[in-house]
């Protein structure tokens, strides 16, 4: 399995943050997944029967309305691990999960996590930690999309994106950008233009090419620079023990 570079469960760093013990009890249980674009993972109020380690994609969680209408409030990629609820006293959630860019990843089904988060060891330790991460990601994008403008929302997004893909560039077209920042197509086109017009970005065609990432923190609000701190605090580099 780790000889191929999206079969490397060690890709996901929530994964190689395992002591080497844990790690060899989760090894025969992880199965990889394809996540092709726009999967749902989960639907709001649905029991979990697996949580997913992404290595390659990139998992929205949303916030659903009534209506139909939903707004992303965190993005998971190769830091974390999709199915937090599970864990933290419940095992559905309202809000849904939606592959936002298609890669690969591993599943472990539910009991089996809960039988390790139950051990009361570092695995636990290890996904609180990891969770409260997620927590500070998801205050910062509440705070964000009501005080900063959605051109500063726009750069916070392209950075947690890109902090989760191996490469520069981003497939997404306008709607599903206008879906996870909860606003209007008209305001995505409006900011995307702005900054391509300031040469941070090439969009084109669905793609979005980041061309000045430097130019696009210094864009960005604070919002991002305080998840990434938060994540960097929260989630060391494996240690063999």
């Amino acid at each position: 399995m780790p000889g191929d570079h999206q079969e490397d469960p060690l890709k996901n760093k929530l994964l190689a943050a395992l002591p080497d013990a844990d790690l060899a009890r989760w090894l025969p249980q992880l199965e990889p997944v394809d996540l092709p674009l726009g999967k749902v993972l989960y639907e709001s109020g649905r029991r979990l029967s697996h949580v997913y380690f992404p290595t390659t994609a990139i998992i929205s969680l949303l916030s659903v309305m009534e209506d139909g209408a939903s707004a992303e409030i965190s993005v998971v990629g190769h830091e974390g691990i999709v199915g937090v609820s599970l864990f933290m006293g419940g095992d559905s959630t309202p809000s849904r999960a939606v592959v936002q860019s298609a890669g690969r990843g591993f599943c472990l089904k539910a009991h089996l996590l809960l039988l390790e988060f139950n051990r009361a060891g570092s695995v636990m330790h290890l996904l609180l930690r990891y969770t409260q991460a997620l927590i500070t990601q998801m205050a910062q994008t509440v705070a964000c999309n009501r005080h900063h403008s959605l051109d500063q929302q726009l750069c916070r997004w392209l950075l947690l994106s890109l902090d989760r893909l191996a490469s520069n560039e981003l497939v997404m077209t306008q709607e599903l950008m206008a879906n996870m920042l909860g606003v209007r197509r008209e305001g995505v086109t409006e900011a995307a233009g702005q900054l391509q017009k300031a040469g941070l970005i090439d969009y084109r065609r669905g793609r979005i090419t980041v061309l000045d990432r430097p130019g696009l923190e210094r864009r960005s609000c604070e919002c991002y620079d305080v998840v990434r701190k938060e994540y960097d605090r929260l989630l060391p580099a494996r240690k063999a023990t």
